[in-house]
């Protein structure tokens, strides 16, 4: 891969990575909520699952939606859906008792399979495709993979990483409780470039 095009790739994995979207609102919300340590399996579900997705994605799915369009609408239901559904949890979700369980945050399987109900996760993946992969095969669409993973992770790091800091002023209830509507309002908007178009 030609050396400006390969930075052009660095800077749209990151751009794409780092700005609010549903997985860096939900690693915040998980930040606060468990702290950094207990949000890595999430961090790493989604940098490892995004990663996959956009191999797939290059190995031929996105034919798949040239081809059938109905597939696309179908997904982007979907996906829509469950995100309005984890919105409202989000939203619902009741400060902790002192002594309660707190609940759990994603592991790397729920984390990495939300990628493909993720429609910002789909948009990085068939443009970072459609734009970066130079040609057919295994090694262009690799390359373009591991851009993202290297870019990813620290981009996403940072989100947990705010919320774990913003976790003992959100101790208040009421904050939490403000938070997390905030957080859940923010998730619905982060929907409206694909109800948009």
């Amino acid at each position: 891969m030609p050396t400006d095009l390969l930075a052009a790739l660095m800077l749209y994995a990151l751009v794409s990575s780092i700005t609010p979207g549903p997985n860096n609102l939900m690693l915040l919300a998980s930040g606060v909520n468990f702290g950094f340590r207990r949000t890595i399996p999430h961090m790493l579900g989604v940098s490892l699952g995004h990663s996959f997705m956009v191999v797939v994605v290059g190995l031929g799915l996105a034919g798949i939606f040239t081809a059938l369009p109905w597939a696309r609408l179908a997904l982007t239901v979907a996906s829509v859906a469950y995100l309005l559904w984890l919105a409202w949890k989000i939203a619902n979700a009741a400060p902790p008792r002192p002594g309660a369980a707190r609940g759990k945050p994603f592991n790397f399987l729920q984390a990495a399979a939300f990628q493909w109900v993720n429609p910002k996760a789909w948009t990085m993946a068939l443009t970072a495709i459609a734009l970066y992969a130079q040609g057919p095969g295994l090694v262009p669409v690799a390359l373009v993979a591991g851009v993202f993973l290297c870019t990813n992770l620290p981009s996403i790091a940072l989100w947990a990483a705010t919320g774990s800091a913003l976790s003992h002023w959100l101790q208040d209830p009421r904050r939490l409780r403000a938070f997390n509507i905030s957080m859940a309002l923010l998730l619905v908007a982060s929907l409206w470039p694909v109800l948009a178009r």
